[in-house]
């Protein structure tokens, strides 16, 4: 019953080799991988890998922040594609990535504008957000607040401990990516957040926990052997609480 909670089948070095990838994540005992849209072309190329492997994966609607993206050859309508979400609620699980990303996005306006309207149409069909807040923690932990978001998920959440306690007082969930392994910050996430807000992800084909091998949604497995040994808990324990937190949220 692992569970891949985000991570983009779409990309080169997955999708070019998808069977193999499900075939691996099947024997490393994955129950459910959610591949990631980022903008127009890859929300639609979720649904169609969706179609071909139905048993295992879930795709989630993404608006990556606007501007941010080096695989957005062009602003789009994101109005337009909130309403293709709102056409297609059904075969979306959860709604991102979404968020801000004052990394490499420019302009905070445009991306506030986009995520606010990403919210409002969560919040309106009753979805949980996945969060992008690359040097951007504070204002998505505020944006969410004052959005009145309920299920929330921050996607490899860097921000500093005070940041992830308040995310945490407001009932926020976080996913932790398989380079907890060796990086200490998640570590520590993990040692701070209840088990029964955490999730666990790839973020594949990114963020492998091994030196030499792109990552994919089998090595999901990872995550929880160290969650398991930072809370000194059976890696079964972990793998029940952790599914279970997946049912409420997707």
């Amino acid at each position: 019953m692992f569970i891949d909670a985000h991570c983009h089948l779409d990309f080169e070095g997955l999708i070019d080799r998808l069977d193999e990838v499900i075939l691996n994540a099947q024997k490393a005992g994955l129950k459910a991988i959610v591949t990631s849209g980022i903008n127009p072309a890859t929300n639609r190329q979720a649904l169609e890998i969706v179609s071909r492997f139905p048993n295992i994966v879930k795709a989630s609607f993404g608006v990556y922040p606007i501007g941010a993206s080096s695989r957005d050859e062009k602003l789009y309508d994101v109005d337009a594609e909130l309403q293709f979400l709102s056409q297609n609620k059904d075969r979306f699980a959860i709604v991102g990535e979404c968020g801000l990303d004052y990394k490499t996005g420019k302009d905070k306006e445009l991306m506030k504008d986009g995520f606010s309207k990403v919210l409002e149409m969560a919040k309106k069909l009753n979805k949980t957000v996945l969060i992008h807040s690359r040097k951007a923690e504070l204002d998505c932990i505020e944006m969410c607040q004052s959005h009145g978001m309920k299920k929330v998920i921050m996607h490899c959440f860097c921000g500093r401990k005070h940041l992830v306690k308040k995310a945490y007082d407001l009932g926020f969930n976080f996913t932790i990516p398989t380079t907890v392994v060796k990086l200490q910050q998640f570590q520590e996430m993990v040692a701070e957040v209840d088990i029964n807000h955490l999730l666990c992800e790839t973020d594949s084909p990114f963020l492998s926990p091994f030196k030499d091998k792109r990552n994919e949604p089998a090595f999901v497995v990872e995550s929880y052997k160290k969650i398991a040994e930072i809370k000194g808990m059976d890696i079964e324990e972990v793998k029940n609480n952790i599914w279970m937190n997946f049912q409420r949220l997707f």
